[in-house]
């Protein structure tokens, strides 16, 4: 500081101020010395002749400023800068810092002055930067740009109700594009910034900003001093993160500084633009050439900093400019010159390959762009001409760090600094590409690379500026081009050895971690830009690099099918491969294709189409490619195809270019066709498990190609093409070709066997079917071949809504959108939104308590299934198999549920939409012979029964002729003349190429090659014979060329030699290869050598045509002769009006008489012949011979039949009885219509309760030593004790003004009555006055199942031998109960004990109740009235311990203990009879808080009260009570010296019995009698509590009303008292009770505290009668209820008005006598043990005792609140965003940071931090640690990030769901696609259900451990 102090006092010398020069200065004196030398500076400056002034500041600013200090302490060492840490770097950066705020400020304040700045604020942006994970808005409707974004704060003060926006998380960071009118509407801006003029908005005066411009220039020269100090290039092996991350922590508060001042608004950022770009400035300060060492040495590091990165330094004159600018030029200089100063030198990326130099040579080789000198300048060369150019340098030597990056984008509001960055960023291009590439931590760097170029590039106007000036295409496509160039290898597809091509080698770095992404994103952002994508559409020279760069694509990822031994390694880098074709070809190429859209871009396309055929050209080439590929190698990546194809559909779909004029010769065609089909085929082979042995990854690829983020850039594409080429090429070669790619040639033979040389028999079938389902979709798709766009998404939408029903989010998600997020068809649009109403239903989600929560569906409807349901387009779509089925499953239910068709259907036909006159060619297919004949054989074949035929081959033939006749040629001359010259061979077969002619052709004899051994050889007349599977053994190929015959009977065909004497025409017709000498077969090479086997030739009589099959095939089918009869004949008008639904929907019988029924509406002749061939009956079928091994797999078949049905009878019988015990024992929580489930067998005859083991099975008593017990779960509950006293629930806080107060609550209020109790009275007494447990009460539950007590132990013992990982703790006693699988962690005992005696005991005796009171006291008296004495152990009395250790152990201490003296037994006391009430108060709650129900409800059904009475019981008489403390005397007897008691003043007085809790007291009498109980007993304690009740209401009601009511109501009761039923008056007992307690204080100091007391209203009889019946039903409710479980007596139901008088006679205590004629009055169920007013008076005594000292409390505690409401979850806010703004900001209480996971307890609104370290305790989490304060062991939160609901268990946690959904009825868990949501109240009502009802446990399934961790 000193040093400081003296170079200030010195500069202040310098200036010449006012003060002497002091050696020290205190601070205070040093910040005014500062002040006033930056006024007099500035005074200085203001003058017009400034230069002095001027020279005085620099030397101020050297001196302050100099760079040396601080990096000396940085640059050494870390020691140094440790040592030195107080006095040094930090102590001169914050001094220099001071400087140059005072300096600004001049001489004012700092604060003063950025205010002044700010009023000069002329942006009307937000530009708000932000960084990753910081929420913010994206509006579609508003947004321009698809990547436009909002600040929260704009987006709620601007108006987008009713838009399609989203709340999102940045990835990457961002800025609010608020204000900006060239990325979003100006509708969308916020009030702040919708347009301000800037008329309105004063000049800055001149000498405001005068010293920052002085200033500045020097502060930013000084920071990139430390930057170039602090660089020091990375060693070859050690990455310097640690050294750079030292640099900026020290620079950090430097770059704060600059982005404090451009937060001052636009008239400081215009003075920083200023500074920044002005290139004197620069030019001055940084060359180095002056006189200063300091400055000369940063140069220099500077300079070797742009040597180390590969990049020349223009006027180096030593480096560059040596040697010819090639491709490895800068790399050697700079390896020369980089071995002096000890870098590494071989970073440059152009080298960067392995260093083998002849692999080098070769991908040099295809390289042709690295000699061009342009690209050399691009990649190589750097020059920095402002400060702005060299700050961005160093952000990107540093891996941009954070705080740069902010400062750099909260400049861009300023237009002109906006773009000088964005041509500095372009310049940069190459750098920022090579330092991504070796940085280690490319994901963090990405993103913030993004986060700058997203925001220059969306703009349009400024990427097309920089695309003019700074050749922004060039820069990018070379960049990209290089940047692949470092990872390519040889291309192995077709010919390993010669190939020249290269690929990507998708397991390096760079594809594996998507390392490109940034540049990649950039390029599609820009082409999204018209006028920038119309530059690159234009430029030849930019599309042949294009296409260059998509070649390093094409065939990457080979796959070659393994046919020996499982591959040892699956790669997994599959995935790299598809995610780089969409990023890096697919993307770009939409982009492009969303431009071509009117005929006037026709030119563009031409382009395209042109090089993208050069570039397949150049391909084929270098992979020497013939017309044979090579066999068993796949490559799902053909990007160059799919360029072509796509342009072409654009072609003619949108700009109404011939097609012909693009297209290429047939030659070409012929190649482009190969290797699409190439992929279908294997599609076929890996859905065969052909591949199996390349592991799943293959799998994964081929369900990636169609899934439905690939599919239309992949295979519709692909198909796509193929129907192109199937539209030019002959037909009869291209269906060849088919069937030879899915090697089913061999299988196409009339023959019953054959051999197939390349194909296994059990591949066979699926292959055929394979060929079949592809030819269907190549001839029925309109993808591309004249769908509008809205006919795909209705298409689209129907293939996925057919497969299942789909949420909406699901719906957007898998149908395939344009790939390229600007294209404007976005998801959510209203086309979208329109064909979705038009095609489906919403079905709403719908909740069963306990079953799953589902969530809104869309399901298609009717009319979609009756007319668009396409199989077609769901085969195409499905990326699992299963979903095939799946719809067809659906729409057999639909057709079975409308009864339209009972069966099970076939795929529907569906009419297609027309063809685009363009591709008309491709139905020629359908009209070739070869076909046909495939057709006729397979037909004949599947008459025949030959094997390797199933159903799906049928109905795709069915497919394929029914497709041939909605196609035919309009002309059909009944015999076709013209009959082309080449193709003589078929002339045999069938005369012309018309199917509707062929159908009818006869075909006569068919010769056939057969192996030797097949039946038709021996001339077996049965035609159909078994095949002995020959063919699969030999695998030599048949000859080709089968020589024929020309005899007129036999027709034989070769698909294979028909393909290649079609190929060889065309070779030979195409002029340009006509020099070329006709290349050998290529294929001979493939196939295995081996013997061949003999094949003979016979002939076969077949007499059949296409229609005589179908017809015969109908009567297979249908399984009777001469089932088909033409419906014609019938009903003419079938053929007038053809469509019938009729025929629409059904099986393959329907199929085939509509293909009928459709041929005879074609041709007359065709009628005719159908109706001949019905008339000949068909003479029966000979049976068949069944040969021995077709025998074995009939009785096969048959055995299998029979098992499956009696699988199925087994399963439906258990089925049902499963679903009986369902009903009986699992029902959760639905109390209505349930029977219930008796535990005790109820025949009177039997002594003794029988209980069935559910894990022995054995049913007997429970015994002694035996003992049977309840499987029941234990849980500390806290539910009672968040009743509150009002109806409406609490709402969730959502402002800092809204709190919640515990302090209303049950728990808090006996808490506090408690504490005021203990105050005064003795400890053992309180204890028995009250109750606790209503925090932490143990809540026992059953499910009604019972097991033998060691039965128990050894099944627990055999869960904990099991490894298997359970959801629950075994060491803890949990288990799940074998029977019903609900969790359980105990087992209550059952008593042993007779049922019948309850008989005995209940009979009512007429004893009087005087005699009964003695009984009673008797009997509490004896201890050990149990039948089994506790003194003997037997293992009854063992479990009853445990389990009462057990239930003790399930709550905390804390809920246990309240006694003073710890462990005092009065507290065990306490806890027992506690429990009781615990668990009768929640049965309370269970019935909805009363009992007007009646009946025996759910909680009565499975309750184990009964049994937890008597093991409490038994063990409450362990504890027996004093007889003197016993209450019962103080109820039943006068005590006569009343004033003994008062005499002992010096210990605390018992409490008096009006204080004692009534519930409490029942408890604990009935708890203390031996049990089992007798009912009169019983009746005579709730008789003798009753009075006590009755009196406490009185004296309550009392202390409520005020003096006068008082005295009036003494006054008329004393005037009736001696009447004879005076002690059943509550008048008279009321005055009676004023009048004793007058006697003491109670009423005196009603003064003071008259308002809060008394009840404004004024009491009327009715009203008085009211309250006191309230203030008695609590107790005669838990009472009734006890009645109940002990006895066994259901409950009456009643209203509610009439609930006391119901529930009062139930107990007995209304005479029977009493009639109701007159209003029912509370006060006639008293029955008086004693005299009234003796007893009431003694009572009163004891509470005016305590008056006399404590008239408060004593009143206080007179009026308990005992009308408590059910309790309630907190009430939740409507919408959702309200909680996620409050709460996702609020910081934590502990470390006032925001937390990473914040949550809400919804039980009591508690915020808490979900896993945050800030908050742990004792290695507990905060949430886990507020589940045991709030719930004891339960808490509910929201986790506000993510919108679900956890719930915390005591040790385990389960994700239950979120109860807010969005409009479409779906949650959206983590916010992901952020779209508003709103409460679902039913969902609400099922987790307040579930936490009321305790069942948690039971319902929700997927629970996990937390491990103490939340």
């Amino acid at each position: 500081m000193a040093a400081a102090a003296a170079a200030a006092a010195a500069a202040a010398a310098a200036v010449g101020g006012p003060q002497s020069p002091q050696p020290e200065l205190p601070a205070a004196g040093l910040a005014l010395d500062k002040a006033a030398t930056a006024a007099h500076l500035k005074a200085a400056l203001s003058r017009p002749d400034n230069r002095a002034g001027a020279e005085e500041l620099q030397a101020l600013l050297e001196r302050v400023l100099s760079a040396e200090r601080p990096l000396a302490a940085a640059a050494d060492s870390e020691e140094a800068a440790a040592a030195g840490g107080g006095g040094g770097p930090g102590a001169a950066e914050e001094e220099a810092l001071e400087w140059c705020k005072c300096l600004l400020a001049g001489g004012g304040g700092y604060d003063e002055f950025c205010a002044a700045v700010r009023a000069y604020d002329p942006a009307a942006l937000c530009g708000l930067v932000w960084t990753a994970n910081f929420v913010a808005y994206r509006c579609r409707t508003c947004g321009i740009s698809p990547c436009m974004s909002l600040c929260a704060e704009c987006f709620h003060q601007g108006d987008h109700t009713g838009h399609d926006f989203n709340m999102f998380r940045s990835q990457a960071g961002g800025a609010c594009d608020c204000g900006d009118s060239n990325v979003m509407r100006e509708s969308g801006f916020c009030k702040r910034h919708q347009i301000k003029s800037s008329s309105n908005i004063p000049c800055v005066p001149k000498d405001l900003l005068m010293m920052s411009e002085f200033v500045l220039p020097r502060f930013i020269f000084c920071l990139i001093q430390y930057l170039r100090e602090g660089y020091n290039e990375p060693a070859a092996d050690v990455p310097s993160e640690k050294d750079l991350n030292k640099v900026l922590q020290l620079l950090e508060p430097q770059i704060s500084f600059l982005e404090d001042l451009t937060k001052m608004g636009g008239a400081m950022r215009s003075v920083l633009t200023q500074v920044l770009t002005n290139q004197q400035n620069y030019k001055d300060l940084t060359s180095g050439l002056g006189e200063n060492a300091c400055a000369k040495k940063s140069h220099e590091k500077y300079l070797i900093a742009l040597k180390s990165s590969g990049l020349t330094y223009p006027e180096d004159k030593l480096v560059y400019g040596i040697q010819e600018p090639s491709a490895g030029t800068s790399t050697l200089a700079v390896q020369g010159f980089a071995g002096a100063t000890g870098t590494l030198g071989q970073l440059d990326s152009s080298d960067e390959e392995d260093q083998d130099g002849s692999q080098g040579l070769g991908k040099r080789k295809r390289v042709k762009l690295s000699s061009s000198t342009k690209d050399q300048s691009i990649m190589d060369v750097l020059k920095h001409k402002s400060f702005l150019e060299e700050l961005l340098f160093w952000t990107i030597k540093y891996e941009f760090p954070q705080k740069m990056v902010t400062f750099l984008l909260n400049m861009l509001p300023d237009q002109e600094y906006k773009v000088a960055f964005t041509k500095t960023f372009v310049q940069h291009y190459a750098f920022i590409m090579k330092t991504l590439k070796k940085s280690h931590e490319s994901d963090t760097m990405s993103n913030r690379i993004v986060h700058i170029s997203v925001q220059l590039f969306s703009n349009e106007e400024l990427a097309r500026q920089v695309t003019e000036e700074c050749q922004l295409l060039d820069i990018m496509v070379t960049v990209l081009l290089y940047m692949m160039e470092s990872c390519l290898i040889k291309s192995e597809l077709q010919d390993e050895e010669n190939s020249l091509h290269v690929v990507v080698n998708c397991g390096e770095a760079l594809l594996k971690n998507n390392t490109y992404w940034p540049l990649v994103s950039d390029f599609i952002n820009i082409l999204s830009h018209q006028s920038v994508a119309k530059r690159f559409l234009e430029d030849h020279g930019l599309l042949v690099t294009w296409m260059n760069f998509v070649s390093f694509f094409q065939g990457m990822n080979l796959n070659k099918r393994e046919l020996n031994e499982h591959v040892e390694f699956e790669s997994q880098t599959y995935y790299a491969a598809f995610a780089a074709e969409l990023e890096a070809c697919a993307q770009p190429m939409w982009g492009l294709l969303s431009h071509c859209k009117v005929r006037e871009t026709q030119e563009y396309t031409r382009n395209v189409v042109r090089y993208c055929i050069e570039a397949l050209q150049d391909w084929f080439d270098a992979i020497n490619f013939v017309d044979e590929p090579a066999p068993n190698q796949v490559t799902f990546h053909l990007p160059l195809h799919r360029y072509y194809a796509m342009f072409l559909s654009k072609a003619v779909k949108c700009q109404e270019l011939d097609l012909d004029s693009v297209l290429p010769d047939q030659e070409m065609l012929m190649k482009l066709m190969i290797h699409p089909l190439q992929i279908q085929a294997s599609l076929a082979e890996i859905h065969s498990n052909m591949w199996v042995r390349n592991g799943l990854q293959i799998k994964g690829q081929a369900m990636t190609y169609v899934q439905s983020h690939f599919c239309n850039s992949m295979i519709d594409p692909d198909i796509y093409l193929l129907q192109v080429c199937a539209s030019r090429l002959d037909p009869d070669y291209f269906i060849s070709s088919v069937f030879e790619r899915f090697k089913v040639v061999d299988l196409l033979t009339m023959a019953s066997q054959h051999q197939n040389t390349v194909l296994d028999a059990e591949h066979e079938r699926s292959m055929l079917e394979g060929a079949l389902t592809f030819l269907v979709i190549l001839l029925s798709l309109r993808l591309h071949l004249g769908m509008s766009d809205d006919e795909i998404l209705r298409a689209e939408m129907v293939a996925q809504l057919c497969m299942n029903d789909r949420t909406h989010s699901s719906l957007l998600d898998l149908i395939p959108e344009n790939p390229n997020p600007k294209s404007g068809i976005i998801p959510g649009s209203y086309s979208f939104e329109s064909v979705l109403s038009a095609v489906a239903d919403f079905k709403a989600p719908v909740f069963e308590p306990g079953g799953s929560m589902q969530q809104g569906m869309y399901t298609p409807k009717a009319e979609v299934w009756n007319q668009e349901f396409d199989p077609v387009m769901v085969i195409l779509r499905t990326v699992y198999r299963r979903d095939v089925q799946s719809a067809m499953d659906r729409y057999t239910a639909f057709l079975k549920q409308s009864g339209k068709f009972p069966g099970n259907p076939w795929p529907p036909y569906k009419k297609r939409t027309p063809l685009h006159p363009s591709y008309k060619g491709l139905m020629r297919l359908l009209h070739c012979k070869t076909l046909h004949i495939v057709l006729f054989t397979l037909l004949y074949k599947i008459l025949m029964d030959h094997q390797n035929l199933s159903e799906h081959v049928l109905c795709m033939v069915l497919y394929l002729i029914e497709l041939g006749l909605e196609n035919s040629s309009d002309d059909e001359s009944d015999e076709e003349a013209s009959v082309c010259g080449p193709e003589r061979c078929h002339d045999s077969w069938f005369p012309g190429s018309n199917l509707v002619s062929n159908m009818r052709h006869f075909i006569n004899y068919v010769r056939v090659r057969v192996p030797e051994t097949a039946p038709e050889v021996k001339r077996d007349s049965s035609a159909s014979t078994s095949s002995d599977g020959l063919s699969s053994l030999h695998s030599s190929r048949r000859p080709k060329v089968l020589q024929r015959e020309n005899s007129g009977t036999a027709q034989v065909f070769s698909l294979v030699a028909e393909r290649r004497k079609k190929f060889q025409e065309i070779i030979n017709r195409s002029n340009s290869e006509a020099n070329q000498m006709v290349r050998p077969k290529t294929s001979s090479k493939w196939s295995v050598p081996g013997s061949a086997l003999h094949l003979t030739t016979a002939i076969l009589e077949i007499k059949e045509s296409i229609l005589s099959l179908l017809i015969k095939l109908h009567h297979k089918l249908s399984g009777k002769q001469n089932s088909y009869y033409p419906p014609w004949l019938d009903d003419i008008e079938i053929l007038i009006q053809p469509e019938i639904p009729k025929y629409s929907h059904g099986d393959g019988i329907t199929a085939v008489e509509r293909i009928l029924l459709k041929a005879a509406l074609q041709s007359r002749m065709n009628k005719r012949i159908i109706e001949e061939i019905c008339r000949k009956v068909t003479p029966p079928v000979p049976p068949k011979k069944i040969t021995t091994a077709e025998k074995k797999t009939l009785d096969k078949e048959e055995r299998r039949q029979k098992a499956r049905e009696r699988q199925q009878k087994l399963l439906a019988e258990f089925a049902s009885r499963q679903k009986s015990f369902m009903e009986t024992a699992m029902d959760v929580d639905s109390p209505e219509n349930d029977i219930p489930m008796e535990i005790t067998a109820a025949e009177p005859q039997v002594s003794e309760a029988v209980y069935d083991c559910v894990i022995c099975g054995q049913s007997g008593p429970s015994s002694e030593d035996r003992p049977t017990g309840l499987v029941v779960l234990l849980q500390a509950s806290s539910v009672l004790g968040q009743c509150r006293d009002n109806v409406e629930p609490k709402k969730l806080p959502i402002t800092e003004k809204e709190q919640i107060y515990p302090w209303d609550t049950c728990a808090a209020v006996h808490d506090v009555r408690l504490s005021l109790l203990q105050r005064y009275f003795k400890d053992s007494s309180c204890l028995l006055a009250v109750s606790i447990g209503w925090e932490g009460g143990v809540y026992v539950q059953t499910c009604g199942h019972t097991l033998h007590i060691d039965c128990h132990k050894s099944y627990m013992e055999s869960l904990r031998n099991d490894q298997v990982l359970q959801g629950f703790s075994v060491d803890k006693g949990e288990f799940t109960c074998p029977l019903c699988r609900q969790f359980a962690n105990s087992v209550l005992p059952c008593y042993p004990g007779s049922n019948v005696e309850n008989n005995l005991w209940q009979r009512p005796s007429n004893k009087s109740i005087q005699d009964l009171i003695k009984e009673v006291e008797e009997l509490q008296g004896r201890p050990g009235a149990f039948p089994v004495s506790i003194s003997s152990e037997t293992n009854l009395s063992k479990e009853m311990e445990s389990v009462m250790k057990d239930i003790k152990n399930t709550t905390q201490k804390k809920y246990r203990d309240y006694s003073k003296t710890p462990g005092s037994p009065d507290n065990d006391f306490l806890f027992m009879y506690s429990v009781a009430r615990t668990n009768l108060e929640l049965e309370l709650i269970h019935r909805g808080g009363n009992l007007c129900s009646g009946g025996a409800s759910t909680a009565g059904k499975r309750s184990c009260l009964n049994q937890l009475f008597l093991v409490l019981a038994l063990h409450m008489r362990l504890y027996s009570i004093d007889s003197e403390y016993n209450p019962w005397r103080k109820l039943t007897q006068l005590v006569e010296e009343m004033n003994s008691q008062l005499g002992n003043e010096e210990q605390q007085p018992e409490v008096p019995i009006l204080y004692h809790d009534v519930t409490s007291l029942l408890l604990i009498q009935i708890l203390m009698m031996p049990q089992p109980l007798r009912k009169d007993h019983f009746t005579c304690i709730v008789k003798v509590l009753f009075t006590l009740l009755y009196t406490q209401a009185l004296a309550a009601l009392s202390v409520k009303c005020n003096e006068e009511d008082r005295s009036a109501w003494k006054h008329t009761g004393a005037l009736k008292k001696n009447t004879c039923d005076a002690e059943k008056s509550y008048e008279v007992l009321l005055s009676f009770v004023i009048s004793e307690l007058s006697k003491g204080k109670l009423y005196h100091e009603e003064g003071t505290q008259e308002c809060a007391m008394v009840s404004p209203i004024a009491w009327s009889p009715e009203s008085m009668e009211k309250y006191l019946q309230d203030f008695c039903l609590p107790f005669l409710r838990i009472t009734s209820l006890l009645q109940h479980h002990i006895f066994g007596e259901d409950l009456p139901s009643c209203q509610e008005e009439e609930e006391f008088s119901v529930l009062s006679s139930c107990l007995g205590l209304l005479p029977t006598f009493y009639q109701t004629e007159h209003p029912f009055i509370s006060a006639s169920c008293l029955d008086w043990p004693v005299p009234a007013f003796d007893i009431i008076s003694q009572w009163c005594f004891e509470i005016n005792s305590f008056t006399e000292r404590h008239a408060e409390q004593g009143k206080a505690l007179l009026i308990q609140e005992s009308r408590w409401k059910l309790p309630h979850l907190l009430q939740l806010p409507e919408n959702y965003n309200t909680i996620f703004q409050y709460y996702h900001r609020k910081t934590c209480s502990v470390c006032t940071k925001v937390p990473k996971d914040p949550a809400v307890c919804l039980v009591c609104g508690t915020f808490v931090c979900l896993k945050g370290l800030c908050c742990k305790q004792q290695s507990y989490c905060e949430c886990v640690l507020h589940s045991q304060n709030c719930g004891a062991g339960t808490g509910i939160f929201l986790l506000i990030n993510a919108s679900v609901i956890i719930i915390i268990r005591g040790h385990r946690f389960c994700l239950w769901g979120s109860v807010y959904l969005d409009a479409h009825g779906e949650e959206d868990r983590d916010l992901r696609r952020g779209k508003p949501l709103y409460i679902c109240k039913e969902r609400y009502k099922v987790l307040e259900q579930q936490w009321i009802s305790h069942t948690f446990d039971h319902i929700n399934k997927r629970w996990g451990p937390h491990y103490n961790g939340l």
